[in-house]
């Protein structure tokens, strides 16, 4: 017994392979590298450019806020070369945990679910959030019911959330050609921000472009300040290029959800070429769609003056294209339901890998016969978001998003070496290049912006960690597959012949 026991990689294969084809219940092999590839999208443009554009301009970077999207888009690519190498090698539901529980072992792979789970559970109540208070300003609906403030139950937040759980759990199908239809629409409106918004850029607005350094408000001191000026014992500052790089691990949050792409290996046709493909086009469609919507922003209006809310809509307000801000108010609404939903998908496939495993109980694992998805879990999950964004403010809480994509990237990014010196036989359709260097430069890049969070978000981080560790020991350690010798796929059971 040993919490470092690793999961044999023709188990993980074994499971994988059980999509329906030989009498057992399994998820449905339905999609392609498009639908992969809008579902990757949906989950990455969202809340990121549509609010936190604005905040980060605003407060902590100036116009240098398009090079912290720069940076934080290159790590995020770095980590996707990783994930995309695992994931084509070893395609199956779970992703990072299942790569952490084939290669760093048993604790490591639950540190690392447990990691997601809270990513995506997070993610999908603030962006639920965010989706009702635009929603609220489009429709002029009561903000007593739909707003951030002043509301006891946002039921808003609360009936998104329960409406795309059912899309989740009736079919992946379903949630792919919906996915894909506002993908469309967001995609498109991003574009058009940038064509329309390059005639109202001024130059003055963009010098200086990383302003000059200035002290934080005192506000911004103590576990408010990031972990590298509270180790080094550095005055808590804003913009110039500290400034520039804490707004880069804060709009890593924009980034994150791409490897809910990974997370569908066991729905994908053809998951050795497709996974690479929705992966990678993910994250190079998504950076320079960011890149070009922040500058715009930032040079159609002083950085200081930048509204935080809706950064994109108030922009084309203040240069007198008000029509322009009704566009990219439907944009939001629709890029932020796109977001949701994937967030709820994935949350069902990384519940789905773990159950199977046993770290939590396998019941919670079952597959609908007719609709080939984990139904339970997903239930479960759909309810407790619904409850989070229902009833607690979690805007706040993007940093804690941020940390748990970031140390997921960091251990996928370990895990592709060690993978290589365990098993150098096992197929690669995609290979990262420069391997170890280059896995480990993510590891590394994705570490220190880690570190450009807040002391606040670390103690939030671990105290969720600890709540995991106490589930682990109670229940997973010795009651999973492993523990109890249990084959990787269990025998199906067959009902009783008719008259028997």
């Amino acid at each position: 017994m040993s919490v470092l026991r690793t999961k044999p990689i023709k188990d993980v294969i074994a499971q994988s392979g059980a999509d329906g084809t030989d009498g057992r219940p399994g998820l449905k092999r339905r999609l392609g590298a498009v639908d992969l590839t809008g579902f990757g999208i949906g989950i990455v443009i969202g809340t990121g450019i549509f609010t936190l554009t604005g905040i980060e301009a605003r407060d902590s970077a100036g116009p240098g806020v398009v090079i912290s999207f720069a940076i934080a888009g290159v790590v995020a690519l770095l980590a996707a070369l990783c994930y995309a190498e695992l994931a084509s090698s070893v395609p199956t539901a779970g992703s990072a945990y299942t790569y952490a529980y084939a290669t760093m072992g048993e604790i490591v792979a639950w540190i690392i679910g447990w990691d997601l789970l809270l990513e995506f559970a997070l993610g999908a109540a603030v962006v639920a959030r965010g989706w009702s208070g635009y929603l609220a300003e489009l429709l002029d609906l009561p903000t007593r019911w739909f707003g951030e403030e002043g509301s006891t139950v946002n039921v808003g937040a609360v009936a998104i959330v329960l409406i795309l759980g059912v899309v989740a759990i009736v079919g992946i199908r379903e949630s792919a050609r919906i996915t894909n239809l506002l993908v469309l629409v967001k995609v498109a409106i991003c574009v058009f921000v940038v064509v329309a918004g390059l005639f109202f850029v001024r130059a003055d607005n963009l010098s200086p472009f990383i302003p000059p350094a200035e002290p934080a408000g005192s506000g911004d001191d103590g576990i408010k300040q990031p972990v590298t000026q509270a180790l080094f014992g550095l005055e808590p500052s804003v913009f110039g290029f500290v400034g520039v790089l804490s707004a880069a691990a804060v709009v890593f949050f924009a980034y994150t959800g791409f490897e809910a792409v990974a997370n569908l290996g066991e729905e994908t046709r053809k998951p050795r070429r497709d996974l690479t493909l929705g992966l990678l086009g993910t994250l190079l469609i998504s950076t320079v769609l960011y890149i070009g919507v922040s500058l715009v922003v930032v040079g159609m209006v002083p950085y200081t003056e930048i509204d935080s809310g809706a950064p994109i809509a108030s922009a084309f307000e203040a240069v007198g294209a008000g029509w322009a801000a009704v566009l990219v108010s439907i944009a939001a609404v629709a890029g932020l339901t796109s977001v949701i939903l994937v967030d709820l998908v994935a949350m069902g496939r990384i519940g789905f890998a773990i159950a199977r495993d046993g770290l939590v109980p396998p019941s919670i694992a079952a597959v609908h016969p007719r609709w080939g998805t984990p139904y339970r879990i997903s239930a479960i999950m759909t309810v407790a978001v619904a409850l989070l964004a229902g009833l607690l403010p979690l805007s706040a809480l993007a940093d804690l998003v941020s940390i748990g994509a970031l140390c997921a990237f960091v251990l996928v990014s370990v895990a592709v070496p060690i993978l290589r010196r365990k098993r150098p036989d096992l197929e690669r359709p995609f290979r990262v290049p420069f391997s170890p260097v280059l896995p480990i430069v993510s590891a590394l890049a994705c570490f220190y912006l880690m570190l450009n969070l807040s002391v606040e978000t670390w103690l939030r981080f671990l105290a969720w960690m600890l709540l995991g560790g106490l589930i682990y020991f109670g229940y997973g350690y010795r009651r999973n597959r492993l523990a109890r010798h249990e084959p990787a796929v269990a025998p199906t059971p067959r009902e009783p012949a008719a008259g028997s």
